[in-house]
């Protein structure tokens, strides 16, 4: 099989029908728009191959759509109550709780950062499809959740499910995915880093007296190897997003529990206009440790 046959193989084919695969789509991302869409599903055939079934779902009441401002009327669509409760039981969306957006209102207050996030989705899922790697619409899973004791939880933007083809050779890869549109103080973002490491070290306490003790730390429960950290960054000028890179990069040098993660995990940062420039496999990676650009895969 070629590499170009094994891409072709994860954008998802007509087994499924189009109509469902919006559905689903849209129940595991939140929100996208139809260009989004037709990237993620329908790659290389024509616009309204997406648009039509996404008429026709608005018009059955199971989608409903928001108009971005100074965008020459583009539309970003989410579920309706409707259509997250028939979505529910998908196999791809088993486990995830559905998140109906009530209104345009509602919807436009969720659109750039999710948004935002699907476009970093697409930048890894044309690579993959280039290269002939595994990474198809459901292994990116948005906002998942982790206990990190005394009550509190790391939320993170979305989790990747990765897998290099070389040949006979597959190597699976995870990372945990921080979408930063500059909205929040350069401290705050840095600060992410110490929820991570207090995920790596975190050990679920048992509950009674005859509970076993932990068997290790709690991420063991989701992944037989913790997920590399990877932060993209985009919304301001490039001078201000390296000093971000750079304060990510301090964390790391003066939080001892960070610089613990740091020896055990691979943690970088990107620019998203150079994922989508220069694809997410290009040397366009500033590990946190400090060092020269790295591809994503060799932090």
């Amino acid at each position: 099989m070629t590499a170009a046959e094994t891409g072709t193989s994860y954008v998802p084919g007509p087994a499924e029908p189009l109509p469902h695969q919006l559905l689903s789509a849209l129940a595991q991302h939140r929100m996208a728009t139809t260009s989004q869409l037709h990237a993620l599903l329908r790659p290389g055939a024509a616009r309204q191959t997406v648009s039509a079934p996404l008429n026709k779902l608005r018009r059955t009441g199971l989608v409903d759509y928001t108009v971005l401002p100074q965008s020459n009327r583009t539309r970003a669509w989410y579920l309706t109550g409707e259509g997250a409760r028939l979505t529910r039981d998908l196999p791809a969306l088993r486990g995830r709780p559905p998140y109906p957006i009530s209104s345009a209102t509602a919807a436009s207050l969720k659109t750039p950062h999710t948004l935002t996030a699907v476009r970093t989705h697409l930048a890894f899922a044309a690579d993959a499809r280039r290269l002939g790697h595994e990474h198809g619409p459901w292994d990116w899973t948005p906002e998942v959740a982790h206990p990190i004791g005394e009550g509190e939880r790391l939320v993170a933007d979305a989790v990747m499910h990765y897998t290099a083809v070389d040949g006979e050779h597959r190597r699976k890869l995870r990372a945990f995915v921080e979408v930063d549109r500059t909205t929040m103080s350069s401290e705050r973002l840095a600060v992410k880093l110490i929820d991570y490491a207090r995920l790596f070290h975190y050990e679920a306490q048992p509950v009674g007296r005859r509970k076993p003790p932990p068997t290790g730390p709690a991420w063991l429960r989701w992944y037989p190897v913790f997920p590399r950290v990877i932060f993209v960054l985009t919304g301001a000028s490039r001078t201000r997003l390296n000093h971000r890179m750079n304060d990510l990069q301090a964390m790391v040098t003066h939080h001892p529990l960070v610089a613990a993660l740091a020896h055990e995990v691979p943690l970088g940062a990107a620019i998203l206009e150079d994922l989508e420039h220069h694809t997410p496999s290009g040397s366009v990676w500033t590990p946190l440790t400090g060092g020269q650009p790295h591809p994503w895969t060799a932090l």
